[in-house]
């Protein structure tokens, strides 16, 4: 089972490209993928927050996963 993941923003720049296939953690969590992600890109891990959508809607940590989901990486964005 694998997980397609959209990247936006700074997280798009850390790992070199928009969109990613990465096999499902188990637990295929939302929190098991950011801990897998932080280990194949540490500089995600710097970063002081990064919201994960499902289907449109932010995701808890403990969100399950499917392959039939979209998922987003959404970094912290700063207004002015």
């Amino acid at each position: 089972m694998s997980l397609k993941i959209a990247l936006y923003g700074i997280t798009r720049e850390i790992v070199g490209t928009s969109v990613i296939e990465l096999p499902a953690p188990a637990p295929a969590t939302v929190g098991a993928l950011l801990e897998e992600l932080r280990k194949q890109y540490p500089a995600l891990g710097e970063l002081r927050s990064c919201a994960v959508a499902v289907n449109n809607e932010y995701a808890d940590n403990d969100h399950p996963l499917h392959t039939v989901d979209e998922i987003a990486l959404i970094p912290p964005v700063a207004g002015g």
